[in-house]
């Protein structure tokens, strides 16, 4: 049963550093994704001079991951702690508590996980003056699993020369009894001979005898850690053969040694053994010439494999072979036929079909100009899109609407076939006689169009599994880029392909009555709606200046359009009228439509989570958010992506999920895209993406893990279990 002082100590041991800054310190916690570094002291008497004062760096490891002794063994490099103290203050050498053996294959390191200190004395000069002792410690460490990162940390204190600090007594007291017990060598010796090292160790506690032991020798480069090696007990005297480094570089009259009983994997400082400084009888085997480089071959090729990891795809970037790609844009095609934004466009192919119901040839004819139209207009832009981007353009997909023009030609597209299916006016009575007869003879041409409107109305949407096709695409050679959107194309028109030559589906639909024109009215509705949302989009872009423009001329073609439907004199005047005044209002009010507003900063967006709020994106922000160890979530996202705007109101609006967020200190960063922005469009580029939504989770020293593009609450939080 532990004492009572033992207990009191270990209740408050987590008030340490705490305690220390009331002490007047600015006591420092690093903390990363792998490591909690904190500076604690230990002078119960004090800091006067000849007091034992101790200060000392505890390491406290994420699971799997460990820092190195002295020796790191085949790869690493020892915790290195540089002081800075005032004058009279002297810092000792750290007294490195017993380390573990680490095996990675056929190599093997030495050093600590779990929760490590390392104690280092201080000691206090008579002349020192001063009522306080302000420590400062600048600390590198490497901390590795199966990769490595360096990582480092600046750390400060006050210890108070005539008062107690005593509070992390129980911290170091497990550090003092961690260390190894120094034992005098007696007749222990070593014997080198070509390729090993022969080991003679006596006067080691007798409990050990019998037992499996660990050999951890302080020069670095001596033996070949991770090489199997023998080792017996001849009575009380331990003998071991150890192989030799082929890179040893040096031929010591003496070793210093630590051995210990070699413990079960565990985390923390290995069991306390004992080190004593050997000497060497006999001539070491001629030296093997060191690597020109000061880092050994086994830390650099951890190092190498660490930096090729960072710059590696992120986990669900592309990294697709052209044959996934080409079956992930079929796919993905299918599904824009489920994305909201394409439905107006499907409303016009059911109305089509009704229409042609009892017409077999019709139909297949009506399937292949549709068909023609989607893959031709997908060709078409993707085409244009791999000239601009090879001309030097940072575009991506749907990189049409981030252009108000192209937003304002759409916005009167729909507002045209929504007062048409209104009944508001005929394309034949306002068109050309010409033109109005070539409409009502060719229904091939008007099925070819309908393809070119539903990619319009579609490009803005990234439906699952087109993500890592198009991202692949655009780094591919012309013909197989376009290959990519021209399947992509054929997966959004098989539906209608299928149904125009499949009898049994023209049969299921309903027959042509009067249901069909009341159907007709009500998808007035539906593409009014677009227009609200492309109202929407342009004000994201021109401002509420540009948004109210375009809908005072869209109030304005309505007229016009209205009163040529009229007949005689009226149709003269009203279209007069109102194609002056569409003139007029295009001239005085139209340049707002296409002058981009300076967005300047993005606003923080609160979520009515307390603590978690959306900051606007940049590549600096995101560096520095990782550099502080936290999780980023990045929304790369645009006003024009319909399929983000439900992601953002639907998984994204989540409280639930934005508490997780919070519980797991996740930065949120939304990286809009709703403008033409050069560095969103490389940062996507680095994820193998190539349009939006998508979504990332970024952890330092970790690939970034790219999720679907509708996202779901049970997939976010299956990734924020990982953090």
């Amino acid at each position: 049963m532990r004492s009572l002082p033992a207990v009191l100590a270990l209740l408050l041991l987590p008030l340490a550093g705490f305690a220390q800054n009331l002490l007047g310190g600015d006591a420092t916690v690093v903390k990363t994704d792998q490591v909690r570094a904190e500076l604690l002291a230990h002078a119960p008497e004090g800091a006067a001079p000849g007091a034992k004062v101790w200060v000392g760096l505890q390491l406290t490891h994420a699971p799997e991951w460990h820092t190195y002794w002295k020796n790191s063994g085949d790869s690493g490099l020892p915790t290195e702690l540089q002081w800075t103290l005032p004058p009279g203050v002297t810092a000792g050498e750290i007294a490195w508590p017993t380390p573990r053996k680490f095996p990675i294959g056929p190599l093997a390191n030495y050093g600590y996980n779990g929760t490590v200190l390392l104690p280092v004395p201080l000691t206090v000069s008579p002349d020192f003056q001063g009522q306080q002792l302000d420590v400062k410690l600048q600390a590198a460490w490497l901390v590795c699993r199966k990769e490595c990162i360096p990582e480092e940390g600046q750390f400060s204190l006050r210890i108070p020369v005539m008062g107690s600090t005593g509070l992390n007594g129980a911290a170091f007291d497990a550090a003092f009894n961690a260390a190894p017990r120094d034992q005098a060598a007696a007749t222990s010796a070593l014997a080198p001979e070509a390729g090993f090292l022969n080991v003679s160790l006596d006067t080691l506690p007798a409990a050990w005898k019998g037992q499996k032991l660990e050999f951890y020798p302080e020069p670095t480069g001596l033996i070949d850690p991770g090489a199997p090696w023998t080792q017996a007990w001849d009575g009380a005297r331990w003998t071991a053969k150890l192989p030799l480094s082929a890179q040893r570089g040096d031929s010591p009259s003496e070793v210093a040694l630590v051995v210990a009983q070699a413990d079960a994997p565990g985390e923390g400082p290995g069991l306390a053994g004992v080190r004593m400084t050997v000497p060497v009888q006999g001539a070491w085997p001629p030296v093997a010439a060191l690597p020109a480089a000061g880092v050994s071959p086994a830390l650099q090729a951890a190092l190498d494999a660490n930096s090729a990891r960072a710059a590696a795809p992120a986990s669900g970037a592309s990294v697709l072979t052209l044959g996934a790609a080409l079956l992930g844009a079929l796919i993905g095609g299918l599904i824009l036929n489920l994305m909201p934004c394409v439905f107006p466009v499907l409303a016009i192919k059911v109305l089509a079909f009704a229409k042609h119901a009892d017409d077999r040839a019709a139909h297949r004819r009506s399937g292949l100009a549709y068909t023609a139209g989607v893959v031709v207009s997908f060709l078409a832009l993707g085409g244009l899109l791999l000239a601009l981007r090879a001309a030097g353009e940072q575009l991506g997909w749907g990189f049409q609407l981030q252009s108000p023009a192209v937003v304002a030609g759409l916005a009167v597209l729909f507002t045209l076939i929504g007062l048409n299916l209104a009944g508001l006016f005929e394309f034949g009575s306002v068109l050309p006689s010409g033109l109005a007869s070539l409409q009502a003879k060719n229904p091939t041409a008007d099925a070819f169009l309908t393809g070119v409107l539903a990619v319009a109305v579609a490009s803005p949407c990234t439906a699952p599994f087109m993500g890592a096709s198009l991202g692949l695409a655009a780094t591919l050679p012309a013909a197989q880029a376009l290959a990519v959107f021209g399947v992509l194309g054929l997966g959004m028109a098989l539906p209608y392909l299928a149904a125009s030559w499949w009898p049994a589906i023209a049969r299921a639909l309903p027959r042509p009555g009067a249901w069909m024109e009341r159907f007709r009215q009500f998808m007035a509705f539906p593409m009014f709606a677009t227009v609200v949302w492309l109202l929407w989009v342009l004000g994201q872009q021109s401002g509420i200046d540009g948004a109210a423009a375009l809908l005072m001329l869209l109030l304005a073609l309505a007229l016009l359009v209205w009163s040529l439907g009229l007949s005689g004199r009226g149709r003269v005047v009203l279209g007069g009228l109102s194609a002056a005044a569409l003139v007029w209002m295009g001239v005085a009010v139209g340049p707002n439509v296409t002058r981009l507003q300076d967005s300047g900063p993005a606003a923080v967006a609160e979520t009515g989570v307390q603590g978690v709020s959306w900051q606007p994106w940049s590549p600096e922000k995101l560096t520095a958010l990782q550099a502080e160890g936290r999780p980023v979530f990045v929304d790369f996202t645009a006003a024009w992506c319909v399929t983000c705007q439900f992601n953002k109101r639907n998984a994204l609006a989540d409280e639930g999920l934005l508490q997780d967020m919070a519980a797991k200190n996740v930065a949120l960063l939304r990286a809009d895209w709703t403008r033409r922005d050069p560095a969103v469009t490389a940062a996507l580029a680095q994820l193998g993406r190539n349009g939006v939504p998508v979504y990332a989770i970024y952890k330092n020293g970790q690939p970034p893990v790219v999720l679907t593009e509708v996202l779901s609450v049970g997939e976010v939080r299956t990734v924020l279990q990982g953090l």
